[in-house]
């Protein structure tokens, strides 16, 4: 790549020097995925590649250049989960709060609140990398996320969407445990097959 094309680093990195908060089970989450791709992914597509390499001509080999990709999409997963790990700083919703951290909607936070026709929804205010639609689970640093921020039962918010303004009613704000779903091998991992090539 030529010099032209790098990006010097500015002062601020978004991903090592802004706090990344999570709940512990996101953490062991995000803990599980990182041992899996070191441990299991990467060491055995890692021996796919050396099989391939074994085979002759790599310019034309398809196992080869497929598995070099993989290995480069797998390290720098494991980068990124490296550095969300480092600058994690974890939460716990069900820690006991006191005087208006009792009742204000901060991180950790499950509120219930009513659109301006009066259909109820019911959010938990979660890390970024916790997201989880399904769930309820929303970010907060999303609109929604923001719009909820220090807000407290009885409250009205203002929600910047893309899709234009909405008026929200706060209901209820209430700390309780935030199930995340655990990391799971995914079924089609290089680990997950058990049945690498054998050496030749």
């Amino acid at each position: 790549m030529r010099k032209g094309f790098t990006r010097k680093p500015q002062g601020d990195e978004p991903a090592t020097r802004v706090k990344n908060y999570i709940t512990r089970s996101g953490l062991q989450r995000l803990k599980d995925e990182h041992r899996f791709l070191l441990s299991k992914e990467r060491p055995a597509v890692a021996e796919v590649v050396a099989w391939a390499a074994s085979n002759g001509d790599r310019s034309e080999n398809a196992d080869y250049q497929y598995g070099k990709r993989r290995l480069r999409q797998i390290d720098g997963r494991i980068r990124f989960l490296t550095k969300r790990i480092e600058a994690a700083e974890v939460v716990d919703p069900e820690a006991p709060r006191a005087g208006q951290p009792q009742t204000r909607t901060f991180f950790g936070a499950t509120v219930r609140y009513a659109n301006a026709v009066g259909a109820e929804r019911v959010v938990s205010i979660v890390g970024t990398d916790e997201v989880d639609l399904n769930r309820n689970h929303i970010s907060w640093v999303s609109p929604l996320g923001r719009a909820l921020m220090k807000s407290a039962a009885g409250d009205s918010v203002v929600l910047q969407a893309p899709g234009g303004t909405e008026y929200l009613t706060v209901l209820e704000v209430r700390y309780e445990r935030i199930s995340v779903e655990p990391f799971r091998e995914p079924p089609g991992s290089e680990a997950s097959a058990k049945r690498l090539p054998r050496r030749r």
